[in-house]
């Protein structure tokens, strides 16, 4: 048999109509859209991860935003979130720069893969567990694709979903800076850059960045820059 590729993965991904309330809810808010992006074509599809094929690292998050990743087709683009996790990610050397608003727009990962355990955007933002479990095998293939051996989860339903995807059972708890190895991997789990948790300081640029320096140690990347200084 053809050994899969990254490419393959990626078609079948957003070919995907396997979750009827999903598929109703994000052609939904592509046709009707916010009003601030009316004149633009929403992707309004199942999106890919996206990153460096030979990524040690895997961001991991919850699903795409209907108004972010639901709109520009690729994960953590286009919101709030995204410009947190992408400025991270560009003062600790795993991007080529630090907002991410289009495909297209030239940024580039290095070492680093961002992916999420739903493909699609859920209503409030809440895939149900029957979602989750149907969309899993999409990551589980990703992973075997990629020969990351860190990963890091944004947020409690990340991390869950991960444990599930890595058979991990009794559960460990989930927290911010949080370790558990399995399979050769590491989890490191990480607040989820919302709009709620940035604006109240429950996660700061600080606490983001050492994170991802963590995840760079772990990995043994040597592309992880300097820490910029805060103010």
């Amino acid at each position: 048999m053809k050994p899969e590729r990254i490419e393959d993965l990626e078609s079948e991904i957003v070919s995907c109509r396997k979750c009827p309330r999903l598929v109703e809810w994000r052609e939904r808010v592509a046709i009707e859209k916010r009003a601030a992006f009316r004149d633009e074509e929403y992707w309004g599809r199942p999106v890919p991860g996206f990153g460096d094929a030979e990524a040690k690292v895997v961001i991991f998050g919850l699903a795409p935003a209907a108004h972010g990743a639901n709109r520009t087709g690729r994960f953590f683009t286009g919101d709030r979130s995204g410009d947190f996790l992408f400025a991270s990610m560009h003062r600790t050397g795993f991007a080529s720069q630090p907002e991410s608003r289009r495909r297209g727009d030239g940024l580039e990962l290095y070492g680093a893969w961002v992916s999420a355990a739903v493909r699609c955007a859920p209503p409030k933002n809440k895939p149900t567990p029957a979602e989750r479990d149907e969309c899993l095998p999409y990551a589980a293939r990703e992973f075997e694709l990629l020969p990351a051996s860190v990963v890091v989860c944004l947020g409690a339903f990340a991390w869950d979903a991960a444990m599930r995807l890595f058979s991990v059972r009794p559960k460990p708890k989930f927290g911010h800076g949080a370790e558990f190895g399995v399979g050769g991997k590491t989890l490191v789990g990480c607040y989820h850059p919302s709009q709620q948790n940035t604006f109240t300081g429950r996660i700061t640029a600080e606490m983001m960045d050492a994170v991802m320096v963590r995840a760079g140690e772990l990995s043994g990347e040597n592309q992880v820059g300097d820490i910029v200084k805060y103010p």
